[in-house]
């Protein structure tokens, strides 16, 4: 491998990205390591369908460890929706959703996982170090959804259409950081809400939405409700998928992947303006909540559409002291952009917070005529100037010798995909604090 992985960086490095075309080399990894093949699903008149981890949908390396390692997270486990029954399974989508609108866990006792990837000289990355997602009692979480009364949630069954009991404490993990402490931040996208983990894995606090908490009632760790009310209005499946922390490790940053459906979904789909949060780790309270303006859908060139509610936010990584690169994608295309929280307007506690506000932040994407101003934005990549990067890439993480490695969430294999991690040289140039 001609990358060195020299030496670690004093913190997490300010970045300068050197355009958007071709900056560096790109070198891809893939992994042929045991623990990524997960399952094998098969239904009565069906196929067979092979399963892998889905390890991608966060990534991060801490300043300090070894220079071709990072973790990853996985998100909830194989999961579909009834349109995909046919594909997926190889039996009609009635023979499992029977008309409802379900979703599908075929491997129902999945449980979201921590993992350590290290990068070799051959292109190929192991899988080392798996720390299963737990409770306080020691008791693996699994993905399914949550039996929400105040957001909205879905109903789960598993492949052979039999309903899932729905649980307080599953998760679905998304983004991910670690402290030096050696605990882990988690941004958890059902909740929505953020994990404080132990790094054992064991669960050390879950904060949710505000007047959210008793739908948590039962739940075998802290539940918190240190989250604006107004998240429980995010659309199914488009909670918080994203975590970041600041050089210093005194703040975390998290987004919304998508804007909130607020107040109903057809604003959703129509609006620019998702939330961006910053969370004091002292005073464990939030301290900033940012606009951030979702790209036009028809500038991501592999899979151009005019549906604004395509693009959405997977990950944040902290370049500085309120410095970030956002994640920002559609299926076949992703983007980064650099955002400065400075001149931007915090709005948190704002009447943007309110739920009884009217027209609501979601319907307003000229933010000009409110004296709003939204993070600004500078693109530094984009997938389509790179044919060999994987679709549906979601974790970031700085190498030791400043190279930026990106992994990609292959739905457990669902569609085919393989887990790759594409690492870009000369794409960035660390700052040491």
């Amino acid at each position: 491998m001609k990358h060195t992985f020299a030496a670690g960086v004093a913190g997490i490095a300010a970045l300068l990205l050197a355009g958007t075309a071709m900056a560096g080399e790109a070198k891809i990894f893939e992994t042929k390591s045991a623990i990524n093949n997960l399952s094998t699903v098969m239904v009565d008149g069906g196929k067979a369908r092979d399963l892998t981890v889905g390890l991608g949908s966060g990534a991060y390396r801490r300043p300090g460890d070894p220079a071709n390692m990072f973790y990853a997270v996985s998100d909830r486990g194989p999961n579909f929706v009834c349109g995909d029954v046919e594909t997926v399974l190889g039996v009609s989508e009635d023979a499992v959703c029977h008309g409802n609108k379900v979703r599908v866990y075929p491997t129902p006792d999945y449980s979201p996982s921590i993992y350590t990837i290290f990068l070799n000289d051959d292109g190929s990355f192991d899988i080392k170090d798996v720390i299963t997602i737990k409770d306080q009692n020691g008791i693996p979480l699994t993905g399914l959804t949550n039996k929400l009364t105040v957001a909205k949630t879905e109903k789960p069954v598993d492949a052979n259409g039999n309903a899932l009991e729905q649980s307080v404490s599953s998760i679905d993990a998304e983004g991910i950081i670690r402290l030096t402490d050696g605990s882990y931040w988690i941004g958890e996208e059902n909740g929505p809400s953020v994990l404080h983990v132990a790094a054992d894995g064991t669960v050390i606090n879950r904060i949710v939405p505000a007047g959210s908490e008793k739908d948590f009632d039962g739940a075998a760790y802290k539940v918190t409700g240190g989250l604006p009310a107004i998240l429980v209005k995010r659309q199914t499946n488009r909670g918080i998928e994203s975590m970041a922390v600041s050089p210093d490790e005194t703040k975390l940053y998290f987004m919304v992947q998508n804007p909130l459906a607020n107040p109903n979904a057809d604003a959703y789909k129509a609006a620019k303006n998702t939330r961006l949060f910053v969370y004091d780790r002292i005073s464990e309270k939030l301290s900033g909540e940012y606009i951030y303006q979702l790209d036009d859908p028809q500038t991501f060139r592999n899979d151009p559409t005019d549906k604004q509610n395509s693009p959405r936010i997977s990950e944040v990584l902290a370049l500085g002291n309120d410095r970030l690169l956002v994640l920002e994608r559609t299926d076949k295309t992703t983007k980064l952009h650099e955002v400065k929280l400075a001149g931007a307007t915090n709005i948190l506690a704002s009447r943007w917070d309110d739920m009884s506000t009217n027209p609501t932040l979601e319907q307003e994407n000229d933010l000009s005529k409110l004296d709003l101003i939204a993070v600004p934005k500078t693109l530094r990549f984009d997938s389509a100037d790179y044919p060999m990067a994987p679709n549906k890439l979601e974790g970031l993480a700085i190498m030791g010798d400043g190279a930026l490695a990106m992994i990609n969430d292959n739905d457990f294999g669902i569609k085919g995909d393989p887990t790759q991690v594409i690492l870009i040289d000369g794409l960035v140039q660390a700052d040491k604090y």
